[in-house]
C-alpha cells in the first residue's frame, strides 16, 4: 500500500480529528471534532460559534489537524494523516449545498439530508469547513521502504 493509499484509507474510515487552533495568547489549542470529508481537500464539522476553537478560527483561520487510528496498540504501526488547512464557517448561502455533503457521512443512517435549518440562528450549531492545503503522513523510522531510522512525516499528494 502506498503512502497516498494509506492516507486516503485513514481519512475514509476515521470520523474524529484533532483540530489545532491558536488561542488569543498564542498558545496552541487542540480540540477533538467529529468530521466528514468531502473528497480529500475539504473537511466539515459542526460546532457552536461560541466554542473556543471556533472563536480562534475567526481570529486566525490557519489550522492544523491530525486524523489517526487511535485503536493501534502502543508500539504498533501508527497510522496518521496530518493536514494543514484554512478554516472558516460555511456562509449561510452555501449551506444548501454543503450541509448534505457534510452530513452524508456524519449521519449515514438517515435517508434525509441533515436539516439545513438546524444550522441557522437561533440554533446553536454552525457548519465549519477546513480547506486542506497540505497532507502529510506519519512514517515509522523502521518502515522498510520509507524509513530513515526515526519517525517522520512525508508530504503526499491526494
Amino acid at each position: 500500500m502506498t503512502l497516498e493509499d494509506n492516507a486516503r484509507r485513514i481519512i475514509d474510515t476515521t470520523r474524529f480529528l484533532s483540530l489545532g487552533t491558536v488561542d488569543p495568547d498564542g498558545r496552541a489549542r487542540v480540540s477533538p471534532v467529529y468530521f466528514a470529508p468531502d473528497g480529500y481537500d475539504v473537511v466539515y464539522w459542526m460546532s457552536s460559534n461560541d466554542a473556543q476553537h471556533s472563536q480562534n478560527i475567526v481570529r486566525q483561520p490557519a489550522v492544523s489537524m491530525v486524523i489517526f487510528d487511535s485503536t493501534v496498540p502502543i508500539g504498533g504501526d501508527v497510522r496518521a494523516v496530518y493536514l494543514k488547512a484554512t478554516a472558516g464557517r460555511v456562509p449561510d448561502d452555501e449551506l444548501e449545498v454543503c450541509a448534505p455533503i457534510a452530513c452524508r457521512v456524519r449521519f449515514p443512517e438517515q435517508r434525509q439530508p441533515f436539516p439545513v435549518e438546524w444550522l441557522y440562528p437561533p440554533e446553536e450549531l454552525r457548519l465549519w469547513r477546513g480547506r486542506v492545503t497540505e497532507h502529510s503522513v506519519h512514517v515509522r523510522g523502521s518502515d522498510p521502504e520509507y524509513g530513515t531510522g526515526i519517525d517522520s512525516r512525508r508530504v503526499v499528494a491526494l
